[in-house]
């Protein structure tokens, strides 16, 4: 008996798109490997698409639609990235760090770069003594302005299906009851005891596990990464 059309090829490009966007979380995952299969009818609309999503937020579909558009280097990516220079995510900075380059590698899927961006803007935050010795010390956290976090947030989260972040990682460590030692192998940063060897043993692809980006560097202890997630601006993101 033969089956009928799947249910990918039986609504329009528009009405895949509509579903995606007004789908619960749990729903829009689902229907990603259906946005990829039709990506060169959705791509000719996105451009548009995006130009009415609320770019003020965080919501990953629009990362999603911004790397489905992307994926091919033509005329289509060309034009989106002539009319988003600086990325498309709007960003705000207290102290006039310039996230273009950031937000270029997350737009790009270049998470080893964005790893590498995020730890140089932390240090930039943190003062020109952090820059100089080349990481945070915890007690120059409580000094980063809500803003700059926020954004560094809203990046990973945008970008990553809502896989990265520090208010991920936040959430994690809520859910592990506080306990450090659980939360190292649920973020892929520690196995068998052993930490993960930097850069090789980590995933820089959205197949990591949830929480593995942005790193914190741990083998100082887990002070700094404390005083990040337990920060006011990141607070106020972390679900509960």
């Amino acid at each position: 008996m033969l089956s009928g059309p799947s249910a990918s090829t039986t609504v329009s490009a528009e009405e895949l798109l509509e579903r995606f966007l007004t789908s619960s979380l749990r729903q829009r995952r689902s229907l990603l490997p259906q946005l990829e299969a039709r990506s060169d009818e959705l791509r000719p609309l996105l451009i548009d698409c995006l130009a009415h999503l609320d770019a003020n937020g965080d919501d990953w579909a629009a990362g999603a639609l911004i790397h489905l558009l992307l994926g091919q280097p033509d005329a289509l990516a060309g034009d989106f990235l002539s009319r988003y220079p600086q990325g498309w995510l709007a960003l705000g900075s207290a102290q006039g760090i310039d996230h273009q380059p950031l937000q270029s590698a997350l737009m790009a899927k270049s998470f080893e770069e964005a790893d590498r961006l995020t730890s140089a803007i932390l240090r930039q935050l943190a003062g020109p003594a952090a820059e100089q010795r080349g990481y945070v010390y915890f007690s120059e956290v409580a000094s980063i302005g809500a803003v700059d976090l926020e954004s560094l947030d809203r990046l990973w989260i945008c970008y990553s299906l809502g896989r990265f972040g520090f208010s991920v990682q936040g959430r994690l460590l809520r859910s592990v009851g506080g306990r450090w030692p659980l939360l190292w192998p649920k973020l892929g940063w520690k196995t068998g005891g052993a930490w993960t060897r930097y850069p090789t043993g980590f995933s820089w692809t959205l197949e990591a596990p949830e929480g593995h980006l942005p790193l914190v560097n741990q083998l100082r202890g887990v002070r700094l990464m404390d005083a990040l997630l337990s920060h006011p601006a990141l607070q106020q993101r972390i679900p509960r």
